[in-house]
């Protein structure tokens, strides 16, 4: 047995996944002298759909810019009934910007409590805060574990929702044969260098709507018209190029991407197979390793999960006990943080949300005071997880 003291050197939060395909890849955009959003993006958008199983995917500067590019598409859709004061169920534990575009849209956020094991929304407890002005349902796939969609369905039908997807940190989750991002009428995900490809920085949302498609194209790009066809959903062209390239038809913002991050997602496509497979087989590892130790809750997979990482909740002796367990990891090279915000109901910045709080969030407030987690990353890890459940193990007597 190793001695869990010993600094485990290659167990961070993240590592690159890059080789020489993107070092090349880079290198022939430099040469090109086309740096802004071109050819490379719109092939990047094509392979990423194809790989989830999305009509369209829409790439943008970032995970958090493809939230707020989705909630817009979704306001100013006249075929989708969602406007400002009306209300949207999210979970209380999730990243800032799943939540601060509703805010900037005029809707009203309705925290719902997460499970414990799943780390998800409760959908007990959604299905039970649904009123007359709930239109939608924000999920949010957390730590690459996808919700149960089947009965996200049941709800959403039931009560005529919407369903949106926050799966920036679950790209490759499956849920009864179906990518997780796929399920509502768009989904979001990021390619930030921690999460399972990387592209730099990067986001992409994926719809099978060809008018929300167009929607999201014109929002990302000032709201304008040049990249839509001729005739469109958002404003027709004229034919006169002069005029068409600058007529602003929707209220945008500059998000686009730039073409080397597209070159770089070209090529972290097709590792995503091999990324997703050695991900599992590292969770399975894990879920092994730690079953059985003692006051200390992992993540319950629904469907099948990409492990973003690996959830730990600390409960019984241990609770309490967070700080200290993260400076014995950090003495030993493992790298910990909080479970993505928290509750973020606990955050300042609640005071400029317009929000319907529960008088007690005591799930979200679990993994708020008792949650971390680590990394994982695309190749084989077992021994670094080894000396991480010999370190829990020595840590709970």
């Amino acid at each position: 047995m190793s001695d869990p003291t010993t600094p485990v050197t290659d167990f961070p939060l993240a590592t690159a996944s890059w080789d020489e395909a993107e070092y090349s890849a880079i290198q022939r955009v430099v040469e090109s002298g086309r740096f802004t959003m071109g050819p490379l993006v719109a092939q990047f958008e094509r392979d990423f759909a194809a790989q989830v199983g999305s009509k369209h995917a829409v790439m943008v500067n970032s995970g958090s810019s493809a939230n707020l590019v989705l909630i817009g598409a979704a306001v100013l859709n006249p075929d989708i009934d969602l406007n400002p004061g009306d209300e949207v169920l999210v979970p209380a534990v999730s990243w800032a910007t799943t939540y601060y575009p509703l805010q900037q849209y005029g809707l009203k956020l309705k925290f719902i409590d997460i499970d414990v094991d799943t780390l998800n929304m409760d959908l007990d407890l959604a299905e039970a805060a649904i009123g007359p002005k709930t239109k939608a349902i924000f999920a949010v796939n957390l730590l690459g574990n996808p919700n149960d969609f089947a009965r996200l369905a049941e709800i959403t039908a039931k009560h005529g929702l919407q369903l949106y997807e926050d799966n920036c940190e679950s790209l490759g989750a499956v849920f009864q044969g179906k990518q997780a991002g796929t399920f509502g009428a768009m989904g979001t995900f990021s390619t930030f260098f921690s999460h399972h490809i990387s592209t730099m920085e990067g986001g992409m949302i994926v719809t099978d709507d060809e008018r929300l498609r167009q929607t999201l194209v014109s929002l990302r790009a000032h709201g304008w018209i040049r990249e839509l066809p001729d005739e469109n959903f958002i404003h027709n062209k004229t034919g006169d190029p002069f005029e068409d390239s600058f007529c602003f038809a929707l209220p945008g913002y500059n998000v686009r991407p730039v073409e080397m991050s597209g070159a770089i997602g070209i090529e972290q496509t097709k590792k995503i197979p091999m990324v997703i497979k050695e991900r599992r087989a590292n969770g399975a590892y894990f879920v092994e390793a730690l079953t059985g130790i003692d006051d200390i809750r992992i993540q319950k997979e629904t469907g099948e999960s990409s492990w973003f990482g690996f959830s730990l909740v600390l409960e019984g002796a241990l609770a309490g006990r967070r700080r200290e367990l993260g400076a014995v990891l950090t003495a030993a090279g493992i790298e910990s943080r909080p479970i993505v915000a928290g509750n973020f109901t606990r955050n300042p910045a609640m005071k400029y949300l317009d929000a319907d709080v529960p008088a007690a969030l005591p799930a979200a407030d679990k993994i708020h005071f008792d949650g971390l987690f680590v990394g994982n990353r695309h190749y084989e890890t077992r021994q670094s997880i080894d000396v991480l459940a010999e370190i829990l193990t020595t840590f709970k007597r």
